[in-house]
């Protein structure tokens, strides 16, 4: 498998899941440009700071791929002086305040109604096909944003791995990224640091115990049949990534040229 060319990364306190893109190979031997490109979770609880060195990537744009729950549940970005903030809400793979409200507070035999015998990994991998298939509009416009004057670029979500997650690498596919190295990086957001805090309301005896820390762990995962679904989606719809691109998108080669002298070496 591809490997990430290796770089540091900051220890921020209130942000979880941050990373540069930039270091990726491309098919064709380019790489992705460092400082361009970002993903991250949600920017609610970043410390100044974090937002500090948030300001310091002179960012043009952040795209939040939140919805309204997810903003009432975590509270809105921190404001960062001169950066375009744009809110994109796409479809969380647990879509819904009676969803999480149940993550949240059900009991056990809720949570194996709902997430048990493979349930859990049907709910994410349905949700990855939807987000490509359903929301073209969403990442035409993210590209084409790019690809006018939107960069350096931080996109993100909640946990900054599943709707930024395929955001991330629908761009990537559209700057020619080869497809191990987008599945290596997706795969980043396992790491300890980087993972989604889970709330459960109780105590801890209750909320956290082995049999529902397994339950939940589909939702909380990174897993490359995931995306691996997303990817499928693509080629049965549009047969390949050139027609995602072109037809489901509207980007054209031209405009791949353009994002391609935005964000690679």
């Amino acid at each position: 498998m591809t490997q990430q060319v290796p770089s540091t990364e900051p220890e921020l306190a209130g942000v979880r899941n941050f990373r540069d893109v930039g270091g990726l190979p491309t098919v064709d031997g380019r790489r992705v440009r460092q400082g361009v490109l970002f993903r991250s979770g949600h920017l609610a609880h970043a410390t100044a700071e974090d937002a500090a060195f948030l300001a310091s990537l002179d960012l043009h744009t952040i795209f939040d791929f939140r919805n309204a729950a997810d903003q009432k549940l975590e509270g809105p970005d921190v404001e960062l002086p001169g950066v375009r903030n744009v809110n994109l809400p796409l479809s969380d793979p647990a879509d819904g305040a009676e969803f999480w409200k149940m993550v949240r507070d059900g009991d056990l035999d809720q949570l194996r109604a709902v997430l048990d015998d493979g349930k859990g990994v049907a709910r994410m991998v349905a949700s990855y096909r939807t987000i490509v298939t359903e929301r073209t509009a969403e990442h035409s416009r993210v590209l084409h944003a790019l690809i006018e004057d939107s960069v350096p670029a931080l996109m993100h979500c909640a946990a900054g791995k599943d709707r930024a997650g395929i955001s991330i690498a629908v761009t990537l596919l559209a700057l020619g990224v080869e497809r191990d190295a987008i599945v290596a990086d997706y795969l980043e957001s396992n790491a300890k640091h980087r993972r989604y805090r889970v709330r459960r309301n109780g105590g801890a005896d209750s909320a956290y115990t082995p049999e529902v820390m397994e339950l939940l762990g589909p939702l909380f995962d990174a897993r490359a049949e995931y995306l691996e679904a997303a990817f499928a989606s693509i080629e049965e719809t549009w047969g390949d990534v050139d027609g995602y691109l072109e037809r489901g998108l509207g980007v054209t080669a031209e405009h791949r040229d353009r994002l391609r002298g935005r964000l690679l070496d």
